[in-house]
Parts: C-alpha cells; sequence; structure tokens
C-alpha cells in the first residue's frame, strides 16, 4: 500500500483510469460483435450501418488512448474484409426461401 500523499493520489488515478479503459473495451467488444452478428446475417444494409458506427468507436477509442492507433486501423481494416466478402457472397438458401 502506498506512504505518501502522492502515491495515494496516484493510486487513485490508476484505479480510475483502469475503470474507464474497461468500460471502454466492454463498449468496443459489444459493438464489434454486433458488426459480425450483422455480417453473418447477410444483412448487408444493416451491416453497413454496424461497419460506420464501429469505425467512429474505434476512431474514438484510439483518438482518446483507450486503444492503439494501428489496433484500431487493424480491426477496421479486418471488419471491412469481412464486410465485403459478405457482400459478394451469393445470397443465403435461407434468405432465397422466405
Amino acid at each position: 500500500m502506498p506512504h505518501t500523499p502522492s502515491a495515494w493520489k496516484r493510486l487513485r488515478k490508476t484505479e480510475k483510469r483502469r475503470k474507464q479503459n474497461r468500460v471502454a473495451a466492454k463498449k468496443i467488444k459489444v459493438q464489434r460483435k454486433a458488426s459480425d452478428v450483422a455480417v453473418k446475417a447477410g444483412d448487408v444494409a444493416k451491416s453497413a450501418t454496424e461497419f460506420k458506427t464501429t469505425q467512429a468507436m474505434l476512431d474514438r477509442s484510439a483518438a482518446k488512448g483507450y486503444i492503439h492507433p494501428n489496433k484500431a486501423a487493424r480491426l477496421k481494416s479486418r471488419l471491412v474484409k469481412r464486410l465485403r466478402a459478405a457482400a459478394a457472397a451469393p445470397p443465403k438458401a435461407d434468405a432465397a426461401k422466405k
């Protein structure tokens, strides 16, 4: 445990930042999962809107320092790749029956 007042303050700051980072990481994870679900469902319109939301969230998180900018770029790149592959793929048999 800290002994000096400055060490106590540092501990408080660290705890606050840790909580903020965990909240931000959870939001990113939930949004990425929503994008993946939309892509796997084959709904191109919903996938596009989810992608825009995810992209904005990743850019904001990188700007604020929650994640590294290169990680944000990598995640966006992979998402675009999946989105384009899903858009180019023929429609699923389940969708054709309905």
